[in-house]
Protein backbone atom coordinates (compact mmCIF):
# COMPACT_ATOMS: atom_id res chain seq x y z
CA UNK A 1 0.00 0.00 0.00
CA UNK A 2 1.59 3.63 -0.85
CA UNK A 3 3.22 4.53 2.69
CA UNK A 4 1.69 8.52 2.07
CA UNK A 5 -1.84 7.35 2.16
CA UNK A 6 -1.33 4.83 4.49
CA UNK A 7 0.38 7.55 7.00
CA UNK A 8 -2.40 10.17 6.01
CA UNK A 9 -5.30 7.54 7.07
CA UNK A 10 -3.60 6.72 10.06
CA UNK A 11 -3.22 10.78 11.24
CA UNK A 12 -7.05 10.79 10.41
CA UNK A 13 -7.80 7.51 12.44
CA UNK A 14 -5.72 9.62 15.12
CA UNK A 15 -7.53 12.74 14.94
CA UNK A 16 -10.75 11.90 14.81
CA UNK A 17 -11.16 8.80 16.98
CA UNK A 18 -11.81 6.27 14.63
CA UNK A 19 -10.44 2.96 13.95
CA UNK A 20 -8.04 2.18 11.04
CA UNK A 21 -9.28 -0.68 10.06
CA UNK A 22 -12.76 0.98 9.56
CA UNK A 23 -10.76 3.41 7.33
CA UNK A 24 -9.33 0.31 5.16
CA UNK A 25 -12.40 -0.46 4.45
CA UNK A 26 -14.00 2.71 3.47
CA UNK A 27 -10.85 3.58 1.26
CA UNK A 28 -11.10 -0.16 -0.75
CA UNK A 29 -15.22 0.88 -1.46
CA UNK A 30 -14.18 4.18 -2.32
CA UNK A 31 -12.48 2.56 -4.83
CA UNK A 32 -14.53 0.11 -5.93
CA UNK A 33 -17.17 2.23 -6.39
CA UNK A 34 -15.09 4.89 -8.34
CA UNK A 35 -13.85 1.88 -11.09
CA UNK A 36 -17.06 1.13 -11.86
CA UNK A 37 -18.27 4.23 -12.73
CA UNK A 38 -15.84 5.05 -14.69
CA UNK A 39 -15.01 1.79 -16.43
CA UNK A 40 -17.80 -0.20 -15.70
CA UNK A 41 -19.92 -1.78 -13.16
CA UNK A 42 -20.51 -5.32 -14.20
CA UNK A 43 -17.27 -6.90 -13.16
CA UNK A 44 -16.54 -8.75 -10.14
CA UNK A 45 -13.76 -6.46 -8.60
CA UNK A 46 -11.65 -5.60 -5.63
CA UNK A 47 -8.82 -2.97 -4.76
CA UNK A 48 -5.25 -4.77 -3.73
CA UNK A 49 -3.76 -2.10 -1.43
CA UNK A 50 -0.94 -4.55 0.03
CA UNK A 51 1.30 -4.62 -3.19
CA UNK A 52 3.61 -2.01 -2.87
CA UNK A 53 3.24 1.35 -3.36
CA UNK A 54 0.56 1.19 -6.26
CA UNK A 55 -3.05 0.49 -5.27
CA UNK A 56 -4.00 -2.56 -7.85
CA UNK A 57 -7.88 -3.44 -9.56
CA UNK A 58 -8.11 -6.81 -9.31
CA UNK A 59 -11.02 -8.35 -11.71
CA UNK A 60 -11.94 -11.73 -10.82
CA UNK A 61 -14.03 -14.29 -13.39
CA UNK A 62 -15.13 -17.56 -13.55
CA UNK A 63 -13.85 -20.19 -15.49
CA UNK A 64 -16.58 -22.27 -17.71
CA UNK A 65 -16.78 -23.90 -21.28
CA UNK A 66 -18.60 -21.60 -23.33
CA UNK A 67 -18.39 -17.91 -22.03
CA UNK A 68 -21.58 -16.12 -21.90
CA UNK A 69 -20.71 -12.99 -20.12
CA UNK A 70 -17.29 -11.38 -21.47
CA UNK A 71 -17.45 -9.29 -17.54
CA UNK A 72 -17.86 -12.19 -15.63
CA UNK A 73 -16.93 -15.23 -17.49
CA UNK A 74 -13.38 -16.50 -19.11
CA UNK A 75 -12.58 -19.57 -21.34
CA UNK A 76 -10.35 -22.30 -20.28
CA UNK A 77 -8.01 -21.74 -23.05
CA UNK A 78 -7.79 -17.95 -21.74
CA UNK A 79 -7.48 -18.79 -17.95
CA UNK A 80 -4.78 -21.18 -18.64
CA UNK A 81 -2.50 -18.27 -20.20
CA UNK A 82 -2.65 -16.17 -16.89
CA UNK A 83 -2.88 -19.51 -14.66
CA UNK A 84 -1.43 -22.65 -15.61
CA UNK A 85 -3.25 -24.83 -13.42
CA UNK A 86 -6.87 -23.59 -13.90
CA UNK A 87 -9.75 -25.77 -14.11
CA UNK A 88 -13.57 -25.21 -15.44
CA UNK A 89 -15.48 -24.19 -12.44
CA UNK A 90 -12.76 -22.30 -10.81
CA UNK A 91 -11.84 -18.47 -10.29
CA UNK A 92 -9.19 -16.71 -12.04
CA UNK A 93 -7.75 -13.11 -11.41
CA UNK A 94 -6.88 -10.42 -14.07
CA UNK A 95 -5.57 -6.82 -13.04
CA UNK A 96 -7.57 -4.20 -14.80
CA UNK A 97 -5.88 -1.15 -13.32
CA UNK A 98 -6.38 1.80 -15.64
CA UNK A 99 -3.56 4.18 -16.48
CA UNK A 100 -5.46 7.37 -14.52
CA UNK A 101 -6.69 5.25 -12.11
CA UNK A 102 -5.05 6.80 -9.49
CA UNK A 103 -5.97 10.30 -10.30
CA UNK A 104 -9.54 9.47 -10.59
CA UNK A 105 -9.48 7.05 -7.24
CA UNK A 106 -8.36 10.16 -5.15
CA UNK A 107 -10.87 12.50 -6.28
CA UNK A 108 -13.64 9.68 -5.04
CA UNK A 109 -12.00 8.40 -2.44
CA UNK A 110 -11.66 12.02 -0.52
CA UNK A 111 -15.84 12.05 -0.42
CA UNK A 112 -16.53 8.75 0.32
CA UNK A 113 -13.69 8.72 2.95
CA UNK A 114 -14.69 11.95 4.66
CA UNK A 115 -18.49 10.66 4.96
CA UNK A 116 -16.89 7.02 6.32
CA UNK A 117 -15.34 8.99 9.02
CA UNK A 118 -18.13 11.12 9.69
CA UNK A 119 -20.63 8.34 10.21
CA UNK A 120 -18.14 6.68 12.60
CA UNK A 121 -17.15 9.66 14.62
CA UNK A 122 -21.42 9.22 15.04
CA UNK A 123 -20.75 5.85 16.12
CA UNK A 124 -18.11 5.86 18.59
CA UNK A 125 -19.56 8.91 20.11
CA UNK A 126 -22.99 7.50 20.33
CA UNK A 127 -21.80 4.13 22.07
CA UNK A 128 -19.13 6.52 24.70
CA UNK A 129 -22.08 8.46 25.52
CA UNK A 130 -24.17 5.21 25.71
CA UNK A 131 -21.97 3.76 28.09
CA UNK A 132 -21.83 6.34 30.55
CA UNK A 133 -25.67 6.99 30.93
CA UNK A 134 -26.04 7.24 34.68
CA UNK A 135 -22.77 9.19 35.23
CA UNK A 136 -21.96 12.82 35.56
CA UNK A 137 -20.15 14.27 32.87
CA UNK A 138 -18.77 18.14 32.96
CA UNK A 139 -19.46 20.32 29.63
CA UNK A 140 -19.30 23.95 28.93
CA UNK A 141 -22.52 26.06 28.70
CA UNK A 142 -22.79 27.29 25.30
CA UNK A 143 -26.28 28.54 24.31
CA UNK A 144 -29.94 28.41 25.05
CA UNK A 145 -32.67 27.43 22.23
CA UNK A 146 -35.93 27.26 22.86
CA UNK A 147 -35.47 27.09 26.32
CA UNK A 148 -33.11 24.26 25.98
CA UNK A 149 -29.87 24.20 27.18
CA UNK A 150 -27.24 23.09 24.47
CA UNK A 151 -23.83 21.92 26.76
CA UNK A 152 -20.74 21.59 25.26
CA UNK A 153 -19.13 18.21 25.71
CA UNK A 154 -15.95 18.30 24.06
CA UNK A 155 -16.29 15.31 21.47
CA UNK A 156 -20.33 16.16 20.98
CA UNK A 157 -22.94 19.14 22.39
CA UNK A 158 -25.51 17.34 25.05
CA UNK A 159 -28.93 19.83 25.44
CA UNK A 160 -30.84 19.77 28.79
CA UNK A 161 -34.12 20.17 28.26
CA UNK A 162 -36.78 22.29 30.59
CA UNK A 163 -37.89 19.70 32.49
CA UNK A 164 -34.50 18.83 33.64
CA UNK A 165 -33.48 22.03 34.79
CA UNK A 166 -33.47 23.18 38.27
CA UNK A 167 -35.23 25.98 39.45
CA UNK A 168 -32.06 27.41 41.59
CA UNK A 169 -29.94 27.16 38.42
CA UNK A 170 -29.04 30.12 36.38
CA UNK A 171 -26.80 29.25 33.42
CA UNK A 172 -23.91 31.65 31.70
CA UNK A 173 -22.53 31.42 28.77
CA UNK A 174 -18.96 29.55 29.01
CA UNK A 175 -19.85 28.48 32.40
CA UNK A 176 -18.80 24.72 33.20
CA UNK A 177 -21.88 22.51 35.40
CA UNK A 178 -21.79 18.86 36.12
CA UNK A 179 -24.70 17.02 34.23
CA UNK A 180 -25.95 13.62 34.49
CA UNK A 181 -26.38 11.38 31.48
CA UNK A 182 -29.66 10.20 30.84
CA UNK A 183 -30.00 8.93 27.68
CA UNK A 184 -27.69 8.79 24.00
CA UNK A 185 -29.50 8.79 20.83
CA UNK A 186 -29.15 8.09 17.32
CA UNK A 187 -30.81 10.97 15.06
CA UNK A 188 -30.47 11.99 11.05
CA UNK A 189 -27.74 14.97 12.30
CA UNK A 190 -25.69 12.70 14.91
CA UNK A 191 -26.11 11.24 18.49
CA UNK A 192 -27.99 13.22 20.65
CA UNK A 193 -27.45 13.14 24.26
CA UNK A 194 -29.79 14.19 26.97
CA UNK A 195 -28.89 14.89 30.32
CA UNK A 196 -30.29 16.36 33.82
CA UNK A 197 -29.63 19.04 36.70
CA UNK A 198 -32.79 17.44 38.40
CA UNK A 199 -32.46 13.83 38.55
CA UNK A 200 -31.73 11.96 42.29
CA UNK A 201 -28.59 10.25 40.34
CA UNK A 202 -27.09 13.74 40.61
CA UNK A 203 -27.10 13.90 44.23
CA UNK A 204 -25.76 10.30 44.18
CA UNK A 205 -22.61 10.88 42.00
CA UNK A 206 -21.57 13.93 43.25
CA UNK A 207 -21.05 12.61 46.77
CA UNK A 208 -18.69 9.39 45.14
CA UNK A 209 -16.73 12.06 43.76
CA UNK A 210 -16.70 14.19 46.88
CA UNK A 211 -16.77 11.07 49.57
CA UNK A 212 -13.76 8.62 48.95
CA UNK A 213 -15.33 6.23 51.23
CA UNK A 214 -18.19 6.28 48.43
CA UNK A 215 -15.94 5.88 45.54
CA UNK A 216 -14.21 2.45 46.91
CA UNK A 217 -17.36 0.66 48.14
CA UNK A 218 -16.80 1.52 52.34
CA UNK A 219 -19.90 3.34 52.15
CA UNK A 220 -22.76 2.49 50.43
CA UNK A 221 -25.64 4.37 49.05
CA UNK A 222 -28.74 3.05 49.73
CA UNK A 223 -31.01 5.59 48.18
CA UNK A 224 -31.81 9.22 47.11
CA UNK A 225 -35.24 11.32 47.20
CA UNK A 226 -34.96 14.19 45.84
CA UNK A 227 -37.32 17.81 44.98
CA UNK A 228 -34.73 19.41 42.84
CA UNK A 229 -33.94 23.18 44.08
CA UNK A 230 -35.45 22.64 47.47
CA UNK A 231 -34.52 19.34 49.64
CA UNK A 232 -32.73 16.29 49.53
CA UNK A 233 -32.36 12.96 51.26
CA UNK A 234 -30.06 10.08 50.63
CA UNK A 235 -29.58 7.14 52.91
CA UNK A 236 -25.71 5.61 53.52
CA UNK A 237 -24.64 2.97 55.33
CA UNK A 238 -21.65 1.68 56.54
CA UNK A 239 -20.36 -2.00 55.48
CA UNK A 240 -16.90 -1.35 57.94
CA UNK A 241 -18.42 -1.08 61.53
CA UNK A 242 -15.35 1.35 62.38
CA UNK A 243 -16.56 3.70 59.70
CA UNK A 244 -19.41 6.27 60.65
CA UNK A 245 -20.93 6.40 57.08
CA UNK A 246 -22.88 9.81 57.96
CA UNK A 247 -20.06 11.91 58.94
CA UNK A 248 -17.84 10.38 56.29
CA UNK A 249 -20.60 12.14 54.05
CA UNK A 250 -20.54 15.24 56.53
CA UNK A 251 -16.84 15.47 56.21
CA UNK A 252 -14.72 17.55 58.68
CA UNK A 253 -16.72 20.85 59.19
CA UNK A 254 -19.65 19.85 56.80
CA UNK A 255 -16.74 20.60 54.03
CA UNK A 256 -17.58 17.05 51.99
CA UNK A 257 -21.26 18.11 52.00
CA UNK A 258 -20.92 21.70 51.38
CA UNK A 259 -19.43 20.88 47.96
CA UNK A 260 -22.14 19.45 47.28
CA UNK A 261 -24.89 21.73 48.08
CA UNK A 262 -22.60 24.65 46.30
CA UNK A 263 -22.66 22.20 43.06
CA UNK A 264 -26.50 22.34 43.36
CA UNK A 265 -26.81 26.00 44.12
CA UNK A 266 -27.74 25.63 47.60
CA UNK A 267 -30.35 22.85 47.82
CA UNK A 268 -30.68 21.48 51.59
CA UNK A 269 -29.21 17.87 51.94
CA UNK A 270 -30.48 15.77 54.68
CA UNK A 271 -28.08 12.70 55.16
CA UNK A 272 -30.01 9.40 56.50
CA UNK A 273 -28.38 6.60 58.44
CA UNK A 274 -30.24 3.66 56.93
CA UNK A 275 -31.33 0.12 58.84
CA UNK A 276 -32.49 -2.72 57.79
CA UNK A 277 -35.29 -2.24 60.42
CA UNK A 278 -38.20 -0.54 58.39
CA UNK A 279 -39.41 0.91 61.77
CA UNK A 280 -36.25 2.56 62.22
CA UNK A 281 -35.70 3.41 58.90
CA UNK A 282 -39.07 5.44 58.63
CA UNK A 283 -38.15 7.03 61.69
CA UNK A 284 -34.90 8.50 60.54
CA UNK A 285 -36.43 9.09 57.64
CA UNK A 286 -38.34 11.92 58.95
CA UNK A 287 -35.90 14.03 60.50
CA UNK A 288 -35.31 16.06 61.86
CA UNK A 289 -39.12 15.04 63.81
CA UNK A 290 -38.93 13.06 66.74
CA UNK A 291 -40.93 9.82 66.29
CA UNK A 292 -43.21 7.67 69.36
CA UNK A 293 -44.15 4.88 67.55
CA UNK A 294 -44.68 3.02 64.05
CA UNK A 295 -47.28 0.93 63.32
CA UNK A 296 -46.38 -0.92 60.21
CA UNK A 297 -48.72 -3.01 57.62
CA UNK A 298 -46.33 -5.22 55.74
CA UNK A 299 -48.99 -6.43 53.29
CA UNK A 300 -49.42 -2.97 51.72
CA UNK A 301 -46.09 -1.76 52.61
CA UNK A 302 -47.59 1.46 54.42
CA UNK A 303 -46.85 2.95 58.00
CA UNK A 304 -48.68 4.94 60.25
CA UNK A 305 -46.31 7.25 62.46
CA UNK A 306 -47.27 8.59 65.54
CA UNK A 307 -45.77 12.00 66.99
CA UNK A 308 -45.60 14.00 69.63
CA UNK A 309 -48.44 17.04 69.13
CA UNK A 310 -45.62 19.76 68.64
CA UNK A 311 -43.83 17.77 65.99
CA UNK A 312 -46.66 17.02 63.91
CA UNK A 313 -45.97 20.12 61.26
CA UNK A 314 -42.35 19.51 61.53
CA UNK A 315 -43.02 15.83 60.30
CA UNK A 316 -44.96 16.48 57.67
CA UNK A 317 -42.97 19.59 56.62
CA UNK A 318 -43.38 22.47 54.38
CA UNK A 319 -46.81 21.90 52.11
CA UNK A 320 -45.89 18.23 53.17
CA UNK A 321 -42.31 18.31 51.31
CA UNK A 322 -40.66 16.14 54.51
CA UNK A 323 -43.17 13.32 54.41
CA UNK A 324 -43.19 13.34 50.55
CA UNK A 325 -39.19 12.64 50.26
CA UNK A 326 -39.30 10.30 53.38
CA UNK A 327 -41.91 8.03 51.11
CA UNK A 328 -39.94 8.27 48.22
CA UNK A 329 -36.63 7.26 50.42
CA UNK A 330 -37.91 4.34 52.34
CA UNK A 331 -40.21 3.29 49.28
CA UNK A 332 -43.40 2.79 52.23
CA UNK A 333 -46.62 4.69 52.14
CA UNK A 334 -46.53 6.80 55.45
CA UNK A 335 -49.40 8.52 57.40
CA UNK A 336 -48.32 10.90 60.32
CA UNK A 337 -51.00 11.48 63.27
CA UNK A 338 -50.27 13.23 66.47
CA UNK A 339 -50.39 11.38 69.92
CA UNK A 340 -53.78 13.13 70.65
CA UNK A 341 -55.10 12.05 67.15
CA UNK A 342 -54.13 8.33 67.15
CA UNK A 343 -55.43 7.75 70.69
CA UNK A 344 -58.55 8.96 69.51
CA UNK A 345 -58.48 6.67 66.63
CA UNK A 346 -57.62 3.78 68.73
CA UNK A 347 -60.86 4.50 70.75
CA UNK A 348 -63.16 4.75 68.13
CA UNK A 349 -61.43 1.25 66.60
CA UNK A 350 -61.54 -0.08 70.70
CA UNK A 351 -65.40 0.70 70.28
CA UNK A 352 -66.05 -0.57 66.61
CA UNK A 353 -64.36 -4.12 67.99
CA UNK A 354 -66.51 -4.01 70.88
CA UNK A 355 -69.91 -3.54 69.14
CA UNK A 356 -68.98 -6.27 66.31
CA UNK A 357 -68.20 -8.96 68.98
CA UNK A 358 -71.48 -8.13 70.52
CA UNK A 359 -73.33 -8.50 67.20
CA UNK A 360 -71.20 -11.64 66.72
CA UNK A 361 -72.16 -12.98 70.42
CA UNK A 362 -75.89 -12.10 69.65
CA UNK A 363 -75.66 -13.88 66.37
CA UNK A 364 -74.40 -16.56 68.07
CA UNK A 365 -76.85 -16.51 71.34
CA UNK A 366 -79.99 -16.26 68.64
CA UNK A 367 -79.08 -19.71 66.31
CA UNK A 368 -78.62 -21.76 69.78
CA UNK A 369 -82.22 -20.50 71.18
CA UNK A 370 -83.77 -21.60 67.27
CA UNK A 371 -82.20 -25.21 67.59
CA UNK A 372 -83.05 -25.59 71.33
CA UNK A 373 -86.82 -24.38 69.97
CA UNK A 374 -86.75 -26.74 67.07
CA UNK A 375 -85.18 -29.88 69.18
CA UNK A 376 -87.87 -30.49 71.92
CA UNK A 377 -90.36 -29.94 69.01
CA UNK A 378 -89.32 -32.88 67.10
CA UNK A 379 -89.46 -34.93 69.99
CA UNK A 380 -92.78 -34.11 71.16
CA UNK A 381 -93.95 -34.39 67.51
CA UNK A 382 -92.77 -38.00 67.43
CA UNK A 383 -94.88 -39.32 70.53
CA UNK A 384 -96.80 -37.42 73.44
CA UNK A 385 -94.77 -38.04 76.51
CA UNK A 386 -97.99 -40.27 78.42
CA UNK A 387 -97.40 -43.02 75.45
CA UNK A 388 -93.64 -43.69 75.39
CA UNK A 389 -92.56 -47.09 77.13
CA UNK A 390 -89.94 -47.02 79.83
CA UNK A 391 -86.78 -47.31 76.71
CA UNK A 392 -88.38 -43.95 74.85
CA UNK A 393 -88.95 -42.18 78.28
CA UNK A 394 -84.92 -42.67 79.27
CA UNK A 395 -84.50 -41.79 75.49
CA UNK A 396 -86.19 -38.16 76.33
CA UNK A 397 -85.08 -37.64 79.18
CA UNK A 398 -81.21 -37.86 78.33
CA UNK A 399 -81.91 -35.80 75.51
CA UNK A 400 -83.43 -33.27 77.69
CA UNK A 401 -80.75 -33.51 80.01
CA UNK A 402 -78.90 -32.46 76.90
CA UNK A 403 -79.98 -29.33 76.13
CA UNK A 404 -80.10 -28.73 79.89
CA UNK A 405 -76.50 -28.35 79.93
CA UNK A 406 -76.71 -25.57 77.06
CA UNK A 407 -79.27 -23.34 78.74
CA UNK A 408 -82.17 -24.12 77.81
CA UNK A 409 -85.05 -23.61 80.13
CA UNK A 410 -86.32 -27.09 81.22
CA UNK A 411 -89.91 -25.74 80.95
CA UNK A 412 -89.98 -26.18 77.03
CA UNK A 413 -88.13 -30.12 77.70
CA UNK A 414 -91.05 -31.80 79.65
CA UNK A 415 -93.98 -30.14 81.27
CA UNK A 416 -95.66 -31.38 84.52
CA UNK A 417 -98.75 -33.05 82.36
CA UNK A 418 -96.72 -35.06 81.12
CA UNK A 419 -95.09 -36.52 84.51
CA UNK A 420 -99.31 -36.67 85.57
CA UNK A 421 -100.01 -38.62 82.83
CA UNK A 422 -96.97 -41.05 83.28
CA UNK A 423 -96.61 -41.10 87.19
CA UNK A 424 -100.10 -40.61 89.46
CA UNK A 425 -100.23 -39.83 93.38
CA UNK A 426 -101.56 -43.22 94.20
CA UNK A 427 -97.79 -44.82 92.63
CA UNK A 428 -96.39 -42.40 94.63
CA UNK A 429 -97.97 -43.28 98.25
CA UNK A 430 -97.60 -47.13 97.44
CA UNK A 431 -93.86 -46.56 96.61
CA UNK A 432 -94.03 -44.47 100.19
CA UNK A 433 -95.45 -47.15 102.01
CA UNK A 434 -93.00 -49.68 100.49
CA UNK A 435 -89.85 -47.04 101.95
CA UNK A 436 -91.26 -46.85 105.41
CA UNK A 437 -91.62 -42.86 104.85
CA UNK A 438 -94.68 -41.04 107.11
CA UNK A 439 -96.86 -39.54 104.85
CA UNK A 440 -99.78 -37.42 105.77
CA UNK A 441 -103.12 -37.84 103.81
CA UNK A 442 -105.62 -34.66 103.39
CA UNK A 443 -108.28 -37.06 104.70
CA UNK A 444 -108.96 -40.13 106.53
CA UNK A 445 -111.02 -43.39 105.56
CA UNK A 446 -114.56 -42.37 107.40
CA UNK A 447 -113.59 -39.03 105.39
CA UNK A 448 -114.46 -37.24 108.62
CA UNK A 449 -112.17 -34.49 107.69
CA UNK A 450 -109.93 -35.79 110.33
CA UNK A 451 -106.22 -36.23 110.57
CA UNK A 452 -105.07 -39.94 111.84
CA UNK A 453 -101.43 -41.22 112.75
CA UNK A 454 -100.40 -44.03 111.19
CA UNK A 455 -97.89 -45.94 113.52
CA UNK A 456 -94.31 -45.28 112.32
CA UNK A 457 -93.55 -49.06 113.06
CA UNK A 458 -90.64 -48.83 115.35
CA UNK A 459 -89.53 -50.97 118.33
CA UNK A 460 -88.94 -50.29 121.77
CA UNK A 461 -85.46 -50.21 121.41
CA UNK A 462 -85.15 -47.63 119.09
CA UNK A 463 -87.28 -45.85 121.14
CA UNK A 464 -85.05 -46.06 124.22
CA UNK A 465 -82.10 -45.44 121.81
CA UNK A 466 -83.93 -41.94 121.15
CA UNK A 467 -83.61 -41.87 117.53
CA UNK A 468 -85.04 -39.14 115.94
CA UNK A 469 -87.72 -39.37 114.22
CA UNK A 470 -88.28 -39.02 110.47
CA UNK A 471 -89.60 -36.20 109.07
CA UNK A 472 -93.00 -36.43 107.87
CA UNK A 473 -93.25 -35.38 103.90
CA UNK A 474 -96.30 -33.74 102.73
CA UNK A 475 -97.77 -35.58 99.53
CA UNK A 476 -96.60 -32.24 97.33
CA UNK A 477 -93.10 -32.24 98.66
CA UNK A 478 -92.61 -35.97 97.60
CA UNK A 479 -94.11 -34.87 93.65
CA UNK A 480 -91.48 -32.23 93.54
CA UNK A 481 -88.57 -34.47 94.46
CA UNK A 482 -89.88 -37.32 91.76
CA UNK A 483 -89.72 -34.63 89.35
CA UNK A 484 -85.77 -33.33 89.99
CA UNK A 485 -85.13 -37.30 89.72
CA UNK A 486 -86.62 -37.30 86.32
CA UNK A 487 -84.97 -34.09 85.17
CA UNK A 488 -81.63 -36.00 86.30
Amino acid sequence: MNMELMDALRQIAEERGVPMEMLRDALEAALVSAYRKNFGGAQVIRIDLDSGDNIRVIAEKNIVEVVEDPYAEVSLADAREADPAAEVGSIVEYEVTPREFGRIAAQTAKQVIMQRVREAERDVIYEEYNRRIGEIVTGVVQRMENRHILINLGKTDAVIPPSEQAPQDRYRHNERIKVYVMESAKTPKGPQVKVSRTHPGLVKRLFEIEVPEIHDGIVEVKSVAREAGSRSKIAVVSRDVSVDAVGSCVGAKGSRVQMVVDELKGEKIDIIPWDPDISRFISASLSPAKVTNVKLNADEESAIVVVPDDQLSLAIGKSGQNVRLAVKLTGWKIDIKSVTDYKAIEAVEAQRQKEEMERLMDSITAEMHKEAEVAPETVAAAAPASELNPEELDAALSTAALLDNEDVEQDNLITLADINSIITFDDLAVDTDNLGLNVTDDEDDDGKGKRKKKKSGKSEEEKMLGKPKAKKKSRKAMVEEDEEDLYL
